[in-house]
């Protein structure tokens, strides 16, 4: 079987077996079947998710609740459409129409955003005697925090299709599948979401123009201040397999030069493991969710 960090939303998707075998023989009551099932798609959805809601733990939350979803309605898959785009509407639907999380209430528009960062006073960066980890690690997770934080100023829909696009590398094609739309209207979406979010670094961010006064080592200090970066537990920086980069599909022939370095720089934020498959359908089976699935 090929490692789970195969993206599952690329157009060469092949994994052996195939998620549609691996249905049949969970349904049939194969255990090892679902485990391999979950296992597979667990850590995009997580890693969607995070970027969707900024939270691990909201992010986790979220997983094991569409994974639960999948594994519950695996019997009315009928195979009309490739399982990767049933499953992957299962997840649009669900953070389309979730509850709002409470830092979607906090972080609100662009220039709300860019105000709260300018409200941040800029020092040197923090002593590295005085933290538990080395300072670029520190650093790191201020950045990435911050540009998390740029996705949130995109409405949820701009967000979903954005971190599909330029994050998973996923073409217009099986973009609109998975959104269910043409995929004219996917690109003029994905256009939208890039014009908002790029204006905002183009003005805003020193990592796409040195001229401008936003650096990530200067905010560091007043983000441990306000709360926001906690060196003793790193929410974004530590604890991750690769980077999106070496798990995404490329897709630079799509991208004008320009459009691919700002996708580049979320590229290169941690593809996370997320949840813990075998010990969530373990979870599961004590519940009595998966008992008439797995015929217990």
């Amino acid at each position: 079987m090929k490692a789970m960090t195969e993206n599952p939303m690329s157009t060469g998707y092949s994994p052996d077996p195939s998620d549609e075998t691996l249905v049949e023989r969970a349904t049939n009551g194969d255990r090892h079947a679902l485990e391999a099932l979950v296992e597979r798609h667990q850590a995009w959805i997580y890693n969607l998710a995070l970027r969707m809601v900024h939270s691990p733990q909201d992010a986790e939350d979220i997983t094991q609740e569409v994974l639960l979803k999948m594994v519950t309605k695996l019997s009315s898959f009928e195979g009309r459409a490739a399982f990767r785009t049933w499953l992957y509407r299962i997840v649009k639907n669900h953070v389309l129409n979730m509850n709002r999380r409470p830092i979607e209430r906090m972080v609100t528009t662009f220039a709300a955003y860019g105000d709260q960062l300018d409200a941040i006073h800029d020092y040197d960066p923090p002593d590295e005697s005085t933290l538990p980890v080395e300072l670029h690690v520190v650093v790191e997770e201020a950045k990435i925090g911050c540009m998390m934080g740029m996705l949130l100023c995109l409405n949820r829909e701009q967000r979903l299709v954005y971190i599909l696009a330029e994050l998973f590398g996923v073409t217009d094609r099986i973009g609109s599948d998975i959104m269910e739309v043409t995929p004219a209207n996917f690109r003029q979406r994905l256009s939208r979401a890039r014009r908002d979010l790029h204006n905002f670094m183009d003005q805003k961010c020193g990592l796409v123009r040195k001229e401008n006064p936003c650096r990530c080592a200067q905010k560091t200090k007043g983000f441990i201040q306000q709360g926001i970066v906690d060196p003793d537990n790193l929410l974004f920086s530590r604890g991750h397999m690769k980077h999106i980069r070496e798990v995404s599909e490329s897709r630079s022939d799509e991208l004008e030069a320009v459009e691919a370095e700002y996708a580049t720089l979320y590229r290169d934020h941690p593809f996370a493991k997320g949840v813990d498959s075998k010990q969530l359908v373990d979870t599961w089976i004590r519940r009595g969710e998966l008992r008439a699935i797995l015929e217990l």
